[in-house]
Formats: structure tokens, C-alpha cells, sequence
């Protein structure tokens, strides 16, 4: 029989061991990704490429769960209060983390303390584009139409999302009165675009890139400060006209507040070890998009930079709190 002592030195060494035990273990059970907007739209596509590296690296399936709603806080919601246990994580991006909780009262989440940032995944660009049947082919003539035609020409955007949030900022920057018309999710607006229903999208290349290849819409302009290689044709919106008009989706891999940091650890190395594979390389250069790998502070930073920036943003966009 142990003594005490002895019994005290086994149960300290035991705990010692078991952060390591435990991350040696993890995952025996499936994990569950939720995405907080509908499938297609540019946070489930890195969400989903994300989810096929770790379901390879990590042995388990990686469920993606599509909760849109509430401008994407609903699914943040759901998040934050999770076991943290390292079997929910949040696909996070502008809209969960800067923009929704200034669109919307009582969230149920503090984006700053309910989340632990796991790995950064992506930075894509975004293009204003119209549709193939548009009367403008420029930006500048895009600005000069909709001023002489005030309320006739139309943005869709995924609502409380980043596109929403740069679609005001341009009828605020270019001084001209295009309505605003409100979807749940990229996908339908792309939809919606094609079909005539709508005149103007901001979105991401990793949803228009195809579209773009094959015609079926016409880019005005790319909000980078230089011209992306994939579309060099298309100018950038400050070589249009509109100055400082610099924007990119972000998306990256958050778990609940608590999650043990060994855990945290070896879902960031599966993560980053995805975003270095050659498939994830040929992929992400197909949708023009950068991968970002590194740590969780790394994350965590840009977090601490980027998120004011569209808060501050989605403040000036004059859109009440709901």
C-alpha cells in the first residue's frame, strides 16, 4: 500500500503527465466546425479545405455545422458556450468577431474573452462586380451612372458581413445612393447577380474567381493595393478613383474560452501542417487566396489589430443596432 507521501507524489507526477496524455489522445470522437454563414460563401470554403486537412491529420471526421443567422453572432453564440474541450471549434472572420457585436445587442459572447484563437488560415481579396448585363464596365463610369441614377442601382450583400460593410463604405466614399438589399449568404447573391436580380456584389475570389474565369460576370475592380496576377486586367479601386479603399476576408480557427492549451497546440500544428501541403497550396492559389499559418498568439494578434478596424467600419455604415 502507498503512503501517503508516496501517494502525494504519484498524484502530482499523474497530473504532470496529463496534459501530454491528453493531447496524445485527442480526438477520439468526431469534431464539429460551425460555420456562421450558409454553405459557399467564402468562410465555409477555407472552413471546408480546413476541415479535410485536420479530418487527415488528425484521424477523426471534421463536421462542418452551417449556422447562419444574427450576422453571423448566432453561430458565435453557440461557440463561446460549448464544452471546451477541443470538440467545437468556430470557423471566425470579421463578422463574428468585429462586426456582428456592433450590429447586434446581446450576442450572449464577448469576442475578446470567449474564444481562444487556435491558427489563422486565410487572407483572400475582395472584387466589385457586376453582372454581365450591367451598363457599366468601369468604376468610374459604375459612380457616374449611379449618381445620375440615384436608387435605381442595387448592392446584395451577405448580411453583417464584411461585403455589407464595404458596400456602405462605398456609397459613403463615392457619394452616391445605392440601395442596400440584404441576403443570408454569398451564395444566393452570386445567384441573384447572374440572374439580373441584383446589379453590384463585393465578395471574395475565393467565391467569384470561377465566375470570373468563365465570363459570367465583370470585375470593376479589386480591393488590394495591387492588382491580383490571377486577374491583372482588373484595376484596383485606388487606380479607380477611390482612395485607401484597401480590404481582405480573413478567416481563422477559434475554440471556446478554457480549451487546454495542449489541445489548442496540436490542432494548431494540424492546421498549419494543411495550410504548408501541396494540395492546400494549388487549391488556395486557385482561389487567389494567401494562406497565414502560425501560432495562436500570432492569431490572437492580428485579432487585436484587424477586429477594431471593422468595427470601426461597421459603425460608420450608419446601420442601427438590432
Amino acid at each position: 500500500m502507498l503512503s501517503r507521501r508516496n501517494f502525494l507524489i504519484t498524484t502530482a507526477a499523474a497530473g504532470l503527465l496529463a496534459p501530454d496524455a491528453r493531447a496524445q489522445s485527442y480526438p477520439t470522437r468526431p469534431i464539429k466546425l460551425i460555420v456562421p454563414f450558409p454553405a459557399g460563401g467564402p468562410v465555409d470554403v477555407m472552413a471546408r479545405l480546413v476541415g479535410q486537412q485536420l479530418s487527415t491529420r488528425l484521424g477523426q471526421q471534421v463536421v462542418i455545422d452551417n449556422h447562419p443567422g444574427a450576422g453571423s453572432t448566432l453561430a458565435g453564440r453557440l461557440a463561446a458556450n460549448a464544452e471546451p474541450d477541443g470538440y467545437t471549434l468556430l470557423a471566425g472572420s470579421a463578422g463574428t468577431l468585429a462586426i456582428g457585436p456592433v450590429l447586434y445587442r446581446n450576442i450572449g459572447y464577448d469576442p475578446r474573452k470567449s474564444f481562444a484563437p487556435v491558427a489563422m488560415v486565410s487572407s483572400v481579396p475582395f472584387v466589385l462586380i457586376t453582372g454581365p448585363k450591367s451598363p457599366v464596365a468601369t468604376l468610374p463610369q459604375l459612380i457616374a451612372y449611379a449618381k445620375a441614377n440615384p436608387g435605381k442601382l442595387n448592392f446584395g450583400v451577405p448580411n453583417g458581413a464584411a461585403p455589407h460593410m464595404l458596400a456602405a463604405s462605398f456609397r459613403d466614399l463615392t457619394g452616391t445612393d445605392i440601395v442596400i438589399v440584404p441576403y443570408k449568404g454569398a451564395a444566393t447573391v452570386v445567384t441573384d447577380l447572374m440572374g439580373g436580380q441584383i446589379d453590384l456584389v463585393f465578395e471574395t475570389t475565393s467565391v467569384l474567381l470561377e465566375h470570373l474565369r468563365a465570363g459570367t460576370m465583370r470585375a470593376l475592380a479589386v480591393t488590394t493595393a495591387q492588382r491580383l496576377p490571377d486577374i491583372a486586367e482588373v484595376p484596383t479601386m485606388i487606380e479607380s478613383g477611390v482612395p485607401d479603399f484597401v480590404a481582405s476576408s480573413w478567416t481563422g480557427i477559434l475554440a471556446p474560452a478554457g480549451t487546454p492549451a495542449d489541445i489548442v497546440g496540436k490542432l494548431n500544428a494540424g492546421i498549419n501542417a494543411g495550410l504548408r501541403s501541396p494540395e492546400m497550396q494549388t487549391r488556395f492559389k486557385e482561389l487567389a487566396a494567401e494562406a497565414r499559418p502560425g501560432t495562436p498568439a500570432d492569431f490572437a494578434a492580428f485579432i487585436a489589430t484587424e477586429a477594431p478596424k471593422w468595427a470601426a467600419m461597421a459603425k460608420l455604415a450608419g446601420v442601427e443596432p438590432e
